[in-house]
């Protein structure tokens, strides 16, 4: 396949707010060995997104500079050594960086093949929840069938595939959220209760629900004074999976919580991990969870999709946190 000369993507010409991003044109990129070149029908928005573009989250010196980190297209050129993965393939992938363009290389490990079932624009929005929440919620905090689980954010793209993984296997899944419609939604996805943090002491609420013992496992992107609030909703053993620190990563805190409950504190970030880590998570995904998007049991939750050049509305969206579910572009009409 012969490849345009140039193509689209979002430009951040400084650090600032959403207005700073504007439609430009590059070359497009050529893949590395063990790279695939996808044609990115879609891509989704993310808060790592809007945290780069306010110049507090860089990329990685080997990343693009580009937005964007998980897409949904067709492959159009591979690198050397890749056997896994054919012209036209139509995958799903998390990416380096990158994903808010006409074109995006990524490791043809980091591939996934679109859910039975899925459109490109649904399966754009999988990779980078996905990812985070087997890495942290499975693998290392190690939730299993029985337990208790809340999470942080029920609405958020994370919240939502938590809420529904942590139910298809087997845990009594617990979320906060912060409205009426925002918990009833949380319900309805299958959490067993859903706390509205704006009228309710959540600390309160899981004790109440656990009848005071705790919960197994808790997955929080909040941090601040949510850090040590999540330590007294814990059980004895219990996790705590931190991934993000929306209210600040510093937080006066009594850890002697930690040593009576004997609790365990983990925390990742899922672009820094390495190569061989991600496409371990691909390999675990592939296997456990892509067959239960065909027996019903998950399903992806679209909110909005914009068009590329009305990336900036999208990130005001993201940054307003009014929406339910995932913020979409579409990067490729047809």
């Amino acid at each position: 396949m012969t490849l345009p000369e140039s193509m689209r993507y979002v430009a951040v010409d400084k650090a600032g707010g959403p207005d700073v991003m504007h439609v430009a044109r590059s070359a497009p990129p050529t893949p590395r060995a063990g790279e695939v070149l996808i044609e990115v029908a879609f891509a989704g928005v993310n808060r790592p997104d809007c945290a780069q573009r306010a110049g507090t989250y860089p990329p990685p010196p080997d990343a693009s500079p580009i937005l964007g980190l998980e897409v949904a297209g067709r492959i159009v050129a591979r690198g050397e050594a890749v056997r896994e993965w054919s012209i036209g393939d139509e995958v799903c992938a998390l990416v380096p960086g990158g994903g808010y363009a006409e074109y995006c290389a990524t490791p043809a490990a980091w591939c996934l093949p679109i859910p039975q079932g899925l459109a490109l624009e649904q399966a754009a929005g999988l990779p980078e929840n996905f990812f985070t929440v087997w890495n942290n919620v499975f693998d290392r905090a190690y939730l299993r069938a029985g337990e208790s689980f809340l999470v942080h954010g029920g609405t958020s793209g994370i919240g939502l595939c938590a809420i529904q993984l942590a139910k298809a296997f087997g845990a009594m899944v617990i979320t906060t959220a912060g409205s009426a419609e925002k918990t009833a939604f949380c319900r309805s996805i299958g959490a067993d209760h859903a706390i509205d943090y704006r009228q309710q002491d959540f600390v309160v609420e899981v004790g109440r629900i656990t009848h005071e013992r705790g919960v197994d496992v808790i997955l929080d992107m909040v941090g601040g004074d949510y850090i040590e609030r999540n330590l007294k909703c814990l059980a004895l053993e219990g996790r705590l999976a931190q991934i993000a620190f929306l209210h600040g990563s510093r937080a006066e805190c009594d850890f002697r919580l930690m040593m009576v409950k004997r609790l365990t504190l983990r925390g990742s970030t899922l672009r820094a991990s390495p190569p061989a880590r991600k496409a371990e998570l691909a390999r675990a995904l592939l296997e456990k969870v892509w067959p239960i998007f065909a027996q019903g049991k998950v399903r992806p939750v679209i909110y909005a999709t914009f068009d590329l050049d009305d990336t900036p509305k999208a990130h005001a969206l993201m940054e307003s946190s009014r929406h339910i579910g995932k913020i979409m572009l579409r990067v490729r009409r047809g």
